[in-house]
């Protein structure tokens, strides 16, 4: 039987297994602006698991934003990396004018939430940018803190860094983009090979995050990448499945995709709609 937890966009429990619903970039609802520290006071209030991501900063500190550049999401302009505290101070999302989050805020925020909330940053610099400054930043404001923090990357070296010295944190690799390479390449079996890798390698990571359509895509070819995780003892986050009219609920092609995802149980699914998913989960199994 398929129960609905709740309504606010956290999780599913289908067949016995838990399904969470990851706010990506701070995002409950698409009509949400990027980033919205009010949203992730929602999120820390209700035990959301959420995602934001962190660029480096050049005294070593972090600023939630996307981009390597301040043009495309903020009023400022250059690199990120070449900012201080300082030069963020007075630049503002362009959503909204709010001032933008830096590393120290979110440690501020985060000492008193939900103990179910579960805050994913998602590093978006590799270790050669981050270096021993930025782990030791990391350290420094996020050792005592009330929520579960996930650090992932791209970056492998960068991952195994954060083992190292902050072994009190989880830890999450995102191999796609290597994995889609190995398909388009020398096929399934590579793909194999290469995740069961990753999966016994230092990083140890807790999630593992895969392109939906790459476990839909593997599943029909015989490999179950997400049972292949479950199997070393870890967690798959799906990403990203944002439903295209949050009104209308799963179109046809939406729901035959989602359907099978749930079938190979993940553990948890990126979604910028997260309440409309769930509610138009609750409406075709219902029906």
């Amino acid at each position: 039987m398929t129960k609905l937890l709740d309504a606010q966009g956290l999780e599913i429990l289908h067949e016995g297994h838990r399904t969470r619903l990851k706010w990506h970039r701070l995002r409950k609802r698409f009509a949400d602006p990027l980033f919205s520290a009010e949203v992730m006071a929602e999120g820390f209030a209700a035990g959301a698991s959420m995602e934001l991501d962190l660029r480096v900063r050049a005294d070593g500190g972090f600023v939630v934003l996307h981009d390597e550049e301040l043009e495309g999401e903020t009023t400022g302009h250059g690199p990120i990396v070449k900012k201080s505290v300082a030069d963020l101070r007075d630049i503002r999302m362009k959503q909204g004018g709010r001032p933008l989050i830096l590393s120290e805020d979110l440690a501020a925020m985060m000492q008193s939430t939900h103990p179910a909330a579960l805050l994913q940053f998602d590093m978006k610099d590799d270790y050669e940018a981050i270096g021993a400054g930025g782990i030791e930043h990391l350290a420094e404001h996020f050792r005592d803190i009330a929520a579960s923090v996930i650090i992932s990357g791209g970056s492998l070296d960068l991952i195994v860094a954060v083992r190292q010295k902050l072994p009190h944190l989880l830890r999450g690799i995102d191999p796609t983009d290597k994995l889609y390479d190995l398909w388009r390449a020398s096929g399934w079996k590579a793909v194999e090979i290469a995740l069961r890798a990753d999966l016994s390698g230092p990083t140890e990571p807790d999630t593992v995050y895969l392109h939906w359509p790459l476990i839909l895509d593997a599943a029909r070819e015989g490999l179950d990448m997400i049972a292949l995780c479950h199997d070393h003892g870890r967690r798959v986050d799906a990403w990203t499945f944002t439903l295209k009219n949050a009104e209308a609920g799963f179109s046809e092609e939406e729901w035959l995709n989602f359907r099978a995802l749930m079938a190979l149980k993940p553990d948890q699914i990126t979604t910028d709609e997260a309440p409309a998913t769930e509610r138009a989960w609750r409406r075709r199994v219902a029906s």
